[in-house]
C-alpha cells in the first residue's frame, strides 16, 4: 500500500469522562473525533469536521456536558464506533496518511478502543505528536497545553475548546507553523 503525504489529518477526540474515576461498569468511550485535513506543502487547513460517536460502554456525565458541551441526547444520534472508524478510512484515507494530533492521549485511546471493541484500527503508524515537535522546535523546557501553546505564538484559541473539530483546527494551526518554520529556517520556505 503506497502511503499518501498530500495532507494530515489532525485529529483530536472527546471522550466520556468524569470528576475521577469512570464508575463502576463504565469505561471511557469516544463521543466525539474532530479532524482537520492539512495540506502537508502550504500549511493550509482545508477542512474541519466533528463526527459524533455513540458510546457503548458509558454515559456522558453532567461533568463532561459542562466540559465538552456535549448531551447524551446528542451522541446518542452518533455514528458507532465502528462505522467512525470505518469511514475514517474510507474517507480521508487515514490508514495511508501522516496523521496528528496534540499530545498521545488520542493515539492511545484509539488503540485501546479498538483493541477492546475487535474494531480495525483506522490509521497508519505514521503518527506525529504536535505537543512534543512543538516544545522541539520552540526549545521550550516543558510541553504546553494547546491553549498555551496558541498564547506562545499570539494566536487566538479558534471556536470552543473541548470541542473535538475546533480543537482539531487548532491544532492543525500550529502544526502548520511547525512545519513552515522548519523549512524557513532550512532555506526551503
Amino acid at each position: 500500500m503506497t502511503r499518501k503525504y498530500d495532507q494530515i489529518i489532525v485529529v483530536d477526540i472527546e471522550c466520556t469522562c468524569w470528576p475521577k474515576l469512570p464508575p463502576p461498569g463504565q469505561e471511557i468511550d469516544i463521543i466525539e473525533i474532530g479532524l482537520c485535513r492539512l495540506d502537508a506543502a502550504t500549511g493550509e487547513r482545508l477542512e474541519k469536521r466533528s463526527l459524533l460517536v455513540r458510546p457503548e460502554r458509558s454515559t456522558v456525565s453532567p461533568f463532561c456536558t459542562e466540559l465538552t458541551g456535549l448531551t447524551q441526547e446528542q451522541v446518542d444520534g452518533g455514528l458507532p464506533f465502528a462505522a467512525a472508524c470505518a469511514l475514517l478510512r474510507r474517507e480521508y484515507q487515514t490508514h495511508r496518511r501522516v496523521w496528528a494530533s496534540y499530545g498521545d492521549y488520542d493515539r492511545k485511546q484509539f488503540e485501546a478502543q479498538c483493541r477492546a471493541q475487535a474494531v480495525e484500527y483506522p490509521f497508519s503508524a505514521s503518527h506525529l505528536n504536535i505537543k512534543t515537535l512543538f516544545t522541539l522546535v520552540q526549545v521550550l523546557p516543558h510541553d504546553l497545553s494547546l491553549e498555551q501553546a496558541l498564547a506562545h505564538l499570539a494566536l487566538p484559541l479558534e471556536g470552543a475548546h473541548h470541542r473535538g473539530g475546533d480543537d482539531a483546527w487548532n491544532a492543525a494551526r500550529i502544526l502548520a507553523y511547525v512545519l513552515l518554520e522548519r523549512r524557513a529556517t532550512n532555506g526551503r520556505g
